[in-house]
Order: C-alpha cells, then structure tokens, then sequence
C-alpha cells in the first residue's frame, strides 16, 4: 500500500485523539454558553482555541454539529455518540449504601483574563467528597481525566471497584483512561449532562462559590487555589444532605460504621 504500519498505527492514534477532543469540546461549548448563551463560532474559537483544527475547520465543524444560533431555539445538545465508545448508564435509579460505591466526574472551564483553563473533578456521590482533581491550559486526558482519576484510586482499599460515572466526553473513553481504569472502575456514561446532575452542581460550586473568590492569576496560582478550594469544600462546607455534616467527616463516619 505504498505506507508501513508504524504509519498507520500513526495516523490511528491521531484520528482517535481528534474524536476525543470534540468529544469534549461539544461538552465545553455547553458549558460556556450556560453563561454565555448567544457566543457564535468566532468568540467560541478565540476563547477554546482547539489544538486539533484551526479556525476554518472549527466553523465548519460548529455548523455540522448543529451550534449555529437561530433564533431563540434551545442550543442545548446530547454529546454525540456517533463513532465513539459509549458505556451504559449504571447509576440511574440506583440506591447509595455506601461510599465508594459511585463516583461522578466532569470537566469544566474557567477562565482568567482572556485564557480558559479547564478543571477536571471527581467526586464520590454518596460522601459528596472531592476525590480527586486536576487544573490544566489544554484538553488532553493526560491533563484532565486521567491525573484526577489517579488521584482518586489512591485512597481506594483492596476490594474497591467504584461506578465511575460522566456524561460522555471524550476525555471519559480515550484509550490511555480505559487503561488506567480497567479493572479497577467500572464505566458508566450518560447521555446528556441532565444525567450527570451532581457532577454539574459541583463544578458550579467550586467555580462559583471558591475560585471566583480567590482570583486566581495565571495557571499555577489556579493549581494552587484549586487545592485549597477542594479542601475547604471537603473539610468545612456542611451539606443539608449529609445531616449537616462536612463530606470529610460524612465519610469517615460512613467508613467506621460500615
């Protein structure tokens, strides 16, 4: 064929990457329009600045995937699912005993001056603990999903095998996560963000009710108030549904006494 392997092996990963990354970029462009809902293709771009197609092939995409603004029809859409990996929806209508049970993960962005930065969270549903996080300036899983992820399964015990629910994003089904995961998470995906409730509310948490507070100035310092954000939230936010409770102390209680 005129090509070695190497090559196509090559050209494989490259194609899976991009399916990858729009994946999550059509979540992202939900997530700016929620306060942002008129911003057409060309504020989009300058603000997302996706590393895998440049300004002409991101209108085209933006038509194709049906974000043109016309009139005041909802712009909402269900993440596609066309050529990618989707999982089934394990935690619909499901009854939490316990903590590790299921945990729930988004990606979200935040933006300081004119740079967006992306915040990845992963948070135990039962225990409504951050479990793990990440801050990063791009969309690779390397620096989103999979360094929360690890951070997380660092305080799992042996026998530990939690429902790791998202709503489908790219960054959820990439080779390099399923590889971290396997066999010690179990994947779960939504369809839309309504079924990821909880992972929403978090990150409109964190956002709104921390980092905008503490102004973060650049990347590091976003690092280092991410850090201190999670650890107010865990240790000193009291939750209604937890009888009052911090998630800290939720779960070390829930741990004792199961």
């Amino acid at each position: 064929m005129g090509t070695t392997k190497q090559n196509i092996h090559q050209r494989q990963v490259r194609s899976l990457t991009r399916k990858e990354q729009q994946g999550q970029l059509k979540r992202l462009i939900e997530d700016v329009r929620q306060d942002h809902p008129e911003m057409g293709a060309k504020c989009l771009y300058m603000k997302l600045r996706p590393s895998t197609m440049g300004r002409d092939r991101f209108y085209s995409w933006y038509r194709e995937n049906g974000f043109t603004i016309v009139a005041r029809k909802n712009w909402r859409r269900t993440t596609d699912s066309s050529g990618v990996i989707r999982f089934a929806n394990l935690v619909k209508g499901q009854e939490l005993t316990s903590v590790n049970q299921v945990w729930v993960s988004d990606i979200t962005y935040f933006q300081i001056g004119e740079e967006f930065h992306y915040i990845t969270l992963v948070m135990d549903q039962y225990s409504r603990k951050i479990k793990g996080y990440s801050a990063s300036r791009t969309l690779h899983m390397e620096t989103t999903t999979i360094p929360a992820i690890k951070m997380a399964m660092k305080g799992l015990s042996e026998g530990d095998q939690p429902i790791i629910h998202s709503d489908g994003g790219g960054q959820y089904y990439g080779h390099n996560f399923l590889s971290t995961t396997k066999k010690k998470l179990t994947n779960s995906m939504g369809k839309t963000a309504y079924e990821n409730p909880h992972a929403e509310r978090l990150n409109r948490t964190i956002k709104n009710q921390y980092l905008r507070h503490y102004n973060p100035h650049n990347q590091n310092d976003l690092i280092i108030k991410l850090k201190y954000a999670v650890r107010m939230y865990n240790q000193g936010k009291p939750h209604t549904s937890l009888g009052g409770m911090t998630p800290e102390l939720f779960e070390k209680n829930s741990l004792m006494y199961n």
